[in-house]
């Protein structure tokens, strides 16, 4: 009877190293996936609600493939406006025509936050003191066209102590 138990038991040990053995494996490999990089261009003249971002591949393997990216607005000043999602507009990749980023490459977008803002606050939403931003991108997983991956960036926020006020990664 003792000889039977300790089979279970080394037989479940394999079973428990094998799981583990995968677990890594996929962990490793979600590791692996590229994931797009943001940041700010400055603001030269007007609403910072009306700028340029840029997005890069920093990856140095794997495609950002069928790339999507929306902006979110987390906050602005005390409105109570909750959390909304627009897309992104005026999406210049690297390659004209091109739905994705190869690796090394970068491209420009713009969120279109400032039309959204006009018609939600009544003062001048070019004036905010105190807003956050992220960006969520959608992209199919390198080699299986099939799987979507979403990402949330970073938080950006606007920094009014840099004249004019530029987005500004935010330090955890």
């Amino acid at each position: 009877m003792a000889q039977g138990g300790a089979q279970s038991l080394a037989q479940m040990l394999r079973v428990l190293v094998v799981l583990a053995l995968v677990a890594g494996a996929a962990t490793g490999l979600w590791l692996l996936r590229p994931v797009p990089s943001y940041s700010s261009d400055d603001v030269t003249a007007g609403s910072p609600f009306d700028v340029t971002f840029r997005v890069e591949n920093k990856d140095p393997w794997f495609p950002l493939a069928n790339l999507k990216i929306s902006c979110v607005l987390a906050h602005v000043r005390g409105e109570p406006i909750a959390p909304t999602l627009v897309e992104a507009t005026n999406v210049r990749l690297a390659a004209d025509g091109a739905a994705g980023l190869e690796p090394g490459e970068s491209g420009t977008f713009t969120c279109p936050f400032l039309a959204f803002l006009e018609h939600q606050t009544k003062d001048d939403p070019g004036v905010a003191t105190r807003a956050e931003i992220y960006f969520r991108s959608d992209y199919d997983l390198p080699r299986l066209g099939w799987f979507r991956l979403s990402d949330d960036s970073a938080r950006f926020f606007l920094d009014t102590r840099l004249l004019p006020p530029r987005w500004v990664r935010k330090r955890h």
